[in-house]
């Protein structure tokens, strides 16, 4: 931009100094016209006897001639330099324009990048504050990292000890159920041997003691204190561990499922609710096989304790309850219904086959199993499935595949806790 603004000026100061040159040569010229003009008047008029007035004015008129034609030169020569100086003037002018246009936006460029700089400093400031910030919630997650872990590994021992007094207890029980069973013998052999010698025993009539089928034996055994016990059950080799329900209506409720926290994954195959799954201590499926086995034992009624997440309880009761075997897809056979979970029954009264993800057994050309997940008697999906997915509060509305008991909550309403339990119908 000065390159352009010196060289402006350099060519007016050119044309400035043409200008004063071509005036002083005018005028100059003009005095050498007068002097030449003198000279020859001079001449003429020493030569004015010898000469006659025709040549003189010949002389004259040439000389005029000569004059005008050297002012007519100097005046176009006079016009050119100053159309040129105007030329010069105007580009001079619009080149101050462009000079000035350009200032304009080198000053609007200036301010934006000033602008751009502060925006960027606050940026900057932003950036180094959230770094900061990140980094203190980096070492606050880490040394909560550190303390869970520290947790964990506690847990882990706490568990690992549980489990050893756990192996413990059940080896104790063993022994003891072991001893009895040896003491039992002894009884009758004593029995036997005094009634061979005619001793006779005076004591009230007692049945044979039987090991016990279901929790309700256990009831009557004396053992009225809700846990965990083993059972025998009818035509199964070993002894099952079941969760015994003593307070609720009387006790002597044998557990087959429980929801309380979804910390148990429902979602399984056909092989694993057949042979159960869980914790009996905590959430579980007893086994289509177990259920099977124990109701095949006598007549048995199922009750089915619900709470939703505002705290309400309610049940329902069936008084007759069996499942049919694997062949039989575990069919459900249900009679007498009542309770306070609705009017209706939730479950299929008329029957249904248990269906799973990979066993599809259901009466609908969908796959119930996959929609609504969990393994059930779905019938055609049907209004309940208690083995759904798990939603904690607040998440538990409008789930279609949630833990659904229709006629308590409705269809898209999951529950928070669940319990089916199976007692004798004779009690």
């Amino acid at each position: 931009m000065a390159h352009v603004y010196d060289s402006i000026q350099k060519n007016g100061v050119q044309i400035c100094e043409s200008s004063v040159y071509l005036a002083t040569h005018k005028t100059r010229l003009e005095n050498y016209i007068v002097d030449n003009m003198k000279s020859e008047m001079v001449q003429m008029q020493q030569n004015a006897v010898q000469n006659q007035t025709a040549t003189m004015l010949e002389i004259g008129t040439s000389l005029l001639s000569q004059t005008a034609e050297q002012t007519r030169k100097l005046t176009d020569v006079e016009t050119q330099v100053l159309n040129q100086t105007s030329r010069l003037e105007i580009q001079l002018l619009e080149n101050s324009l462009s000079t000035y246009k350009l200032e304009k936006q080198l000053i609007q460029q200036t301010h934006e990048i000033i602008k751009i700089h502060e925006k960027n400093s606050l940026l900057e400031h932003k950036i180094l504050e959230m770094e900061v910030r990140h980094k203190v919630e980096l070492d606050t997650l880490k040394t909560e990292k550190e303390t869970l872990q520290g947790l964990v590994s506690r847990q882990n021992y706490i568990i690992q000890e549980l489990e050893k007094q756990l192996t413990k207890a059940t080896t104790n029980n063993s022994m003891l159920q072991k001893q009895q069973n040896e003491l039992m013998d002894t009884v009758h052999n004593l029995v036997k041997l005094c009634s061979k010698e005619g001793v006779t025993i005076k004591s009230s009539k007692r049945e044979e003691e039987k090991p016990f089928r279901d929790c309700a034996d256990l009831y009557h055994a004396g053992f009225n204190k809700t846990g965990v016990y083993t059972i025998y059950i009818n035509n199964v080799s070993e002894p099952k561990k079941v969760h015994c329900n003593m307070e609720t209506a009387g006790g002597g409720w044998t557990v087959i499922q429980h929801r309380e926290d979804g910390t148990v994954d429902f979602q399984r195959g056909w092989k694993e609710y057949k042979m159960g799954f869980g914790s009996p201590s905590g959430e579980f499926w007893l086994g289509n096989e177990f259920i099977f086995a124990i109701t095949s034992q006598r007549q048995y009624s199922l009750r089915i304790d619900l709470m939703d997440w505002e705290g309400n309880h309610a049940h329902s009761q069936y008084d007759r309850f069996h499942i049919g075997n694997e062949k039989q897809n575990y069919r459900l056979y249900l009679k007498g219904h009542s309770g306070t979970a609705g009017k209706q029954s939730s479950l299929i009264l008329h029957g249904a086959d248990f269906s799973t993800k990979d066993a599809d057994n259901d009466n609908c050309m969908c796959k119930c199993a996959l929609m609504l997940t969990g393994g059930w008697w779905f019938d055609a999906c049907g209004p309940s499935n208690l083995n759904g997915m798990y939603y904690t509060a607040g998440q538990n509305h409008g789930k279609l595949n949630g833990i659904k008991w229709h006629y308590f909550k409705g269809p898209s309403y999951s529950l928070r806790t669940t319990t089916m339990m199976i007692r004798p119908s004779d009690f």
